[in-house]
């Protein structure tokens, strides 16, 4: 979440709003390696929304993030 925002330069405050959901959830949800510290429903709006702003999360053996190419 964290690397996320960083590529489209947001603040926690930023992905909150977008989210809809509280600042304290994303700074939750970014304080723990492991487990979301939040619920199903909240991780994924915070995901929707940076998927929306052109983030894209990556799987297999090298998970990570970057910067969409389907904008």
């Amino acid at each position: 979440m964290r690397a996320g925002r960083a590529l489209i330069r947001w603040s926690a405050e930023d992905l909150a709003k977008a989210a809809k959901v509280g600042v304290a959830t994303v700074r939750r949800a970014e304080s723990t390696d492991g487990e979301v510290p939040i619920t199903g429903a909240n991780c994924d709006a915070i995901r929707l929304a940076l998927e929306l702003s052109g983030v894209e999360f990556t799987d297999g053996d090298r998970p990570g993030v970057r910067i969409g190419t389907k904008l």
